[in-house]
């Protein structure tokens, strides 16, 4: 597979964005017409509150992490739960940003959806219930990073990510629900039960950060001062992307080093 079935130009995917946005926008404005259930705060409680740490000064763009996430899976390969977009050069390098769920503390997707399809975890992951999903589009709209999509058909051809990029984990989704990355959730809970750490173990943490070569990827705890996240985020200068909006991202950045000339 190449480079360009995994990697889109930033401009593409800003006019799909957009695209996305104006034939939601009626949708939107209806949500008043509705008497929708309020989000509820995340069930029960968990130790952990899991997060992940992207290293753009490492990040070649080369796409093994979106192959990765739809072998394991199982997604559509019109569909990207991950994605890679070229962005700006700095100092004539290519910069990329890879572009998973944010798993927002306050998720626009959850406090959109009429029917609780979307909710939050104890540890923080923001959840799909895909049989509770009534395909609406309400959260793919409120979603400011643009990371849901729709499931237009049923897929039942092969996976051409599979088996080079591992096998698939989960069960394929139905047509007529909105999908997204889970942080891997399954492959974190399945570690836990076995006293996995995930971010360490590999058979724990999320697929596209043990197929990252060049280790751009970082996943861990943040209630563990001595976590790879925590030590990562303590010791480098991270972003989020729209933090202006009050989402509260769990996905931090570390920005590519700029060399200045003499």
């Amino acid at each position: 597979m190449s480079e360009g079935s995994v990697m889109e130009d930033f401009s593409l995917e800003r006019r799909g964005f957009l695209k996305t946005l104006i034939a939601g926008a009626t949708t939107l404005l209806s949500l008043r017409a509705f008497r929708r259930v309020s989000a509820a705060g995340p069930e029960g409680s968990s130790p952990h509150s899991w997060a992940m740490v992207i290293d753009q000064s490492k990040c070649t763009g080369c796409g093994h992490c979106t192959l990765a996430c739809r072998a394991h899976n199982d997604v559509p390969p019109e569909i990207s739960w991950n994605r890679v977009i070229q962005a700006e050069n700095v100092n004539d390098q290519p910069v990329f940003v890879s572009r998973p769920c944010m798993h927002c503390e306050h998720a626009p997707c959850v406090e959109v959806c009429m029917v609780r399809a979307s909710r939050y975890r104890a540890d923080g992951i923001v959840i799909m219930d895909y049989d509770r999903c009534i395909g609406c589009r309400y959260c793919e709209v409120a979603c400011p990073y643009n990371v849901r999509a729709f499931n237009w058909e049923t897929f039942t051809g092969e996976n051409p990510a599979v088996p080079e990029w591992g096998q698939p984990e989960i069960p394929r989704r139905p047509r007529g629900v909105v999908e997204k990355c889970s942080f891997c959730s399954h492959r974190i809970d399945r570690g836990l039960s076995f006293g996995l750490a995930p971010g360490i173990d590999e058979e724990a943490t999320p697929a596209c950060v043990v197929a990252c070569p060049v280790g751009a990827r970082i996943f861990g705890d943040l209630n563990d001062p001595e976590s790879n996240v925590s030590r990562a985020i303590a010791t480098h200068h991270t972003y989020r992307l729209r933090e202006d909006l009050g989402t509260g991202p769990r996905v931090y950045y570390i920005p590519p080093h700029v060399e200045v000339g003499t």
